[in-house]
């Protein structure tokens, strides 16, 4: 039986369907990513999360046991990290989730729930489920137990979960968080103007402008990740109109405005937010244009950058071994690049980490094993360009150039600007195998 996703109101039948949610350390805004990036629910704006954090310091220093701000604490930490691309805070969140725990641990979900995002944001997703488990045990009703459980799950590749586990936090508490994750789901499963719907659902419900900027931004990776860059840029430029702090909207700018030939404009966005949000997805997007546009040396000095906030991400418990293999293949380090990969790939067996897998296995030359990772990376119907790419290349490197034309081909027509290093390299091999099929 088709399986059917409910929106408040609308029905998605969607064949088998599945969930917009997680975003992991820090916004992941490359071809492969789709729109994840911020994490998912923290769109709450970063003068928001500073002045909760002041509120609930101040209470906790006259009611020292208060455990409901302990967790409300640890919670905003949390999310500060996600906002400032700071990992510093998480030790901080822990600590604070902790303290809430021993002072009240039967009826305590906010901290649960808290403990299951900070897991979700060091990618321990099995003690994520746990945690958002555990949650769901206290308070089935609380939106936010589902939000981690749904995230959790899907990195796990646990897909009918993850999509049961939305359904259940559309259900409970249909807002921004249950609508962009359900945007997700129909984005990874090839439902792209559903998923735009979903968003759509969930800008219908933005009143704060932190929160009209996240949607705008998440309706601009969907258009930019559809090959729409002029509707993706519109996207971008509404989100920062809304809220010209939300950082993410810039890279979102940049990668549009580099497509559209605007190399000035991208790389001043680029800049701009690398500086104010310096995760390692967004330096390895800005040294990979300035590459592009012909700045070798400008280029290195972001890919060292890159190397530093891997190491402080690593070092406040964050493992990101994704990012690390995907840069590594890309950028002719193939051993780093399969170590990491099949790390990531045993960790969590997910659509993303099946495609890295593959690549790495492409990069060194094992391409009659990376061909069954390949398959199963684009198993979901995720209409993602460089999924196509990497399968087609694959099959370009075994000899079946049919194949390997019509998925080249497929890249192409999904998005011709998905990166700005790779594109030209399917371009250039699908004419090599003569043109599209």
């Amino acid at each position: 039986m088709p399986a059917v996703l409910v929106l408040t109101g609308a029905v998605l039948a969607v064949g088998t369907i599945f969930v917009r949610g997680f975003e992991p350390a820090g916004p992941v805004s490359s071809p492969l990513s789709g729109p994840l990036s911020g994490p998912l629910d923290s769109h709450v704006g970063g003068a928001t999360l500073a002045s909760a954090i002041d509120a609930a310091q101040r209470r906790l220093r006259t009611v020292p046991k208060d455990w409901s701000t302990w967790a409300a604490l640890g919670s905003a930490y949390v999310q500060q990290a996600r906002v400032t691309g700071n990992p510093a805070f998480y030790p901080k969140a822990e600590g604070a989730l902790r303290r809430s725990l021993e002072l009240e641990s039967a009826t305590n979900w906010q901290a649960l729930v808290g403990m299951g995002a900070l897991a979700n944001a060091r990618h321990d997703f099995p003690a994520a489920l746990d945690w958002g488990r555990k949650a769901e045990k206290v308070n089935a009703s609380a939106g936010s137990a589902q939000g981690v459980i749904v995230d959790a799950l899907t990195q796990l590749g646990s897909y009918q979960e993850a999509r049961d586990a939305v359904q259940r936090m559309l259900d409970v508490e249909p807002g921004i968080s249950a609508f962009a994750r359900a945007s997700y789901d129909l984005e990874l499963h090839g439902d792209v103007p559903r998923a735009r719907y979903a968003l759509q659902r969930a800008l219908d419900d933005a009143a704060a402008p932190a929160d009209v900027a996240f949607c705008r931004y998440y309706l601009g990776e969907l258009a930019f990740n559809a090959g729409d860059q002029a509707g993706a840029l519109k996207e971008y430029d509404q989100a920062i109109a809304a809220d010209a702090t939300y950082q993410l909207a810039y890279a979102g700018r940049g990668k549009a405005a580099f497509a559209l030939g605007r190399t000035e404009q991208a790389l001043a966005d680029y800049a701009r937010v690398t500086q104010a949000l310096p995760l390692p997805e967004l330096l390895a997007e800005y040294g990979d244009v300035l590459t592009a546009a012909g700045r070798t040396d400008q280029a290195r000095q972001q890919y060292d950058l890159l190397d530093a906030a891997q190491a402080l991400f690593t070092a406040n418990g964050v493992v990101d071994k994704l990012t690390a293999a995907r840069f590594a293949a890309d950028h002719d380090q193939p051993a780093e690049a399969l170590t990491d990969a099949r790390a990531e790939f045993a960790a969590r067996p997910n659509a993303l980490a099946a495609d890295t897998l593959a690549w790495a296995l492409h990069r060194n030359g094992r391409d009659d094993e990376a061909l069954s990772h390949a398959d199963a990376a684009i198993k979901l119907g995720w209409r993602n360009a460089a999924l196509y790419y990497h399968r087609g290349a694959i099959l370009a490197a075994l000899g079946d150039r049919d194949k390997a034309r019509a998925d080249l081909t497929t890249a192409m027509g999904i998005n011709p600007h998905f990166d700005p290093l790779q594109a030209p390299r399917a371009r250039a091999l699908l004419d090599s195998l003569g043109g599209p099929a």
